[in-house]
């Protein structure tokens, strides 16, 4: 059976059930293909989404994108089917999410720098670096958090598959107007910087909470997805 996170949220949740559900189920009979390359190839649709947006093709950054996305949502649950599923391969998965959610917020930044809408170039600049360290931070909390035992609360709806979500639908928008890659970078800018005060605040809480019953966190040892502090043990790829 199908299975989703609780933290796959609105539009990643139906990705997950209606796009990688069915194309897990078609690989899945295929015994040559491991989940790791599924993990590479959705890994390098999200960097060569990136580079395509970098170099002007909007269209195609986003077509990229969204091939990198649905796949993204087959390697693990392709894992658990087969009885594979492992910490090494969530790791692996993890560590690659990165590159691609940085290529694209990098591409779609470079796009917008060279296509600027008439918007002022430091308002853009500013913006750029707010998303690259926004995106950053988000998932660096959360594996940090995870690892010092600290409960940042809900999952986040700042997460990997928000943002990329995000980015596909501003390229796909953008023969429709020029807008939309600014829109797109101003949300990115945005969000992951309101969440991340938001763990600050209740880490802050939290911390205030412990000193005064005079106890010292735990480390934990399961690692932490995009979204939060792991609550279970670690699987091969998330799906």
């Amino acid at each position: 059976m199908w299975r989703t996170k609780p933290t796959d949220r609105f539009v990643l949740r139906w990705i997950k059930l209606h796009l990688s559900a069915p194309l897990t189920c078609r690989l899945a009979g295929s015994s040559a293909l491991q989940p790791k390359t599924v993990t590479l190839v959705a890994a390098s649709s999200g960097v060569a989404a990136g580079v395509a947006l970098a170099l002007g093709h909007p269209l195609l950054g986003g077509c990229l994108g969204a091939a990198g996305q649905i796949l993204d949502g087959v390697d693990g649950q392709l894992a658990r089917l087969r009885g594979s599923a492992s910490a090494r391969g969530a790791f692996w998965d993890s560590v690659l999410d990165r590159y691609a959610d940085g290529a694209l917020v990098f591409g779609l930044g470079l796009y917008i720098l060279r296509h600027p809408a008439g918007l002022p170039q430091s308002l853009l600049l500013l913006l750029f670096a707010l998303a690259i360290i926004g995106s950053n931070l988000i998932s660096y909390s959360s594996a940090r958090a995870s690892s010092l035992a600290l409960d940042l609360g809900g999952p986040t709806r700042a997460s990997k598959g928000t943002r990329t979500t995000v980015i596909i639908v501003a390229a796909w928008a953008t023969p429709l107007t020029s807008l939309a890659p600014a829109v797109a970078l101003l949300y990115l800018a945005v969000h992951p910087q309101v969440e991340v005060l938001r763990r600050l605040r209740r880490a802050g809480r939290e911390q205030k909470g412990t000193s005064s019953k005079g106890e010292e966190p735990l480390a934990a040892t399961a690692p932490a997805g995009d979204d939060g502090p792991a609550k279970s043990p670690p699987h091969q790829p998330k799906g």
